[in-house]
């Protein structure tokens, strides 16, 4: 009689499994959009920090040069950075968008110019989670 017993007692039924699953499909129908929002809110905040670091280094070539870099790349040859730092939103480290500098009101000689790179910002159309552009930060 207790072998029999035992035997009906082996898996679980058919409602069960259909009560764990439903539980589990509300449990990640939470969780995947706070993923997804964490996920854009961490390349946010790498985009804020590479933009920092390009425009601070920007204003040490600067100090240091008497001029703008002609391009990020010069950046990199003069030993001011490692290497330019890949747009999170793009993925890529080609994509910056480079602004020159306009007149800035100080005498530049001919010869040594005034550069090309005066600001940076992101390649990326999509728009930030503060309602602004990331091609606008």
């Amino acid at each position: 009689m207790l072998k029999r017993l035992l035997r009906k007692q082996k898996g679980f039924t058919l409602i069960e499994l259909m009560i764990v699953m439903t539980i589990i499909g509300i449990l990640a129908s939470i969780a995947v959009p706070n993923y997804k929002w964490g996920i854009i809110k961490a390349k946010e905040a790498v985009l804020r920090e590479d933009l920092y670091n390009l425009r601070n280094v920007l204003d040490q070539f600067y100090a240091d040069q008497g001029k703008f870099p002609d391009s990020l790349q010069e950046l990199v040859e003069k030993q001011y950075l490692r290497d330019i730092p890949k747009d999170p939103f793009t993925g890529k480290n080609d994509t910056w968008v480079v602004l020159p500098p306009i007149n800035l009101g100080q005498m530049v000689t001919e010869e040594r110019g005034i550069g090309n790179v005066y600001d940076v910002h992101s390649g990326s159309n999509l728009v930030g989670s503060n309602t602004v552009p990331y091609n606008e930060w």
